[in-house]
């Protein structure tokens, strides 16, 4: 399906997605891809959604969690938030392919902690609703697996 906005073209838009496909700025990609408005399209290295995990959803909206210092939780408290670098995006869509799959909370736990929304659908529903988040100035980040039918 090919879809029809007006573009700012240092954008990256979601321009048409199909099976086996995804199309950004008119640029088609055959695999999984990681993007935001602005920047790269990184290839995202899922190629189904029970591949999905935690650090492949930090790696998608770019960010890293800093490494515990091991006597931490001697002052630590159970709300204690861990700490990351990078800039940290609103939103993280997933486009799960043809189908909605939704991750476990063990996987999406430390992104929700951190405050960043995940949210699972399908490839078209991500797709549709990244362009409508990005064109509104939010700050989102799409991880879009194919549709293959």
């Amino acid at each position: 399906m090919k879809l029809h906005t007006d573009t700012n073209s240092a954008m990256n838009t979601v321009t048409a997605y199909g099976n086996g496909f995804v199309e950004i700025n008119k640029l088609r990609y055959d695999h999984a891809i990681a993007f935001g408005p602005l920047g790269a399209i990184a290839r995202w290295p899922a190629l189904h959604p029970s591949d999905i995990s935690t650090d492949l959803l930090l790696a998608a909206a770019g960010i890293s969690m800093q490494p515990l210092d091991p006597m931490a939780f001697l002052d630590a408290d159970e709300t204690a938030t861990p700490q990351f670098t990078g800039e940290r995006p609103e939103v993280l869509l997933i486009g799960t392919g043809a189908r909605q799959v939704l991750l476990g909370h063990h996987i999406i736990g430390p992104l929700l902690k951190i405050g960043i929304g995940v949210e699972c659908m399908s490839t078209q529903a991500a797709a549709r609703t990244y362009n409508i988040l990005m064109s509104e100035g939010r700050q989102v980040i799409a991880a879009l697996l194919p549709e293959i039918e």
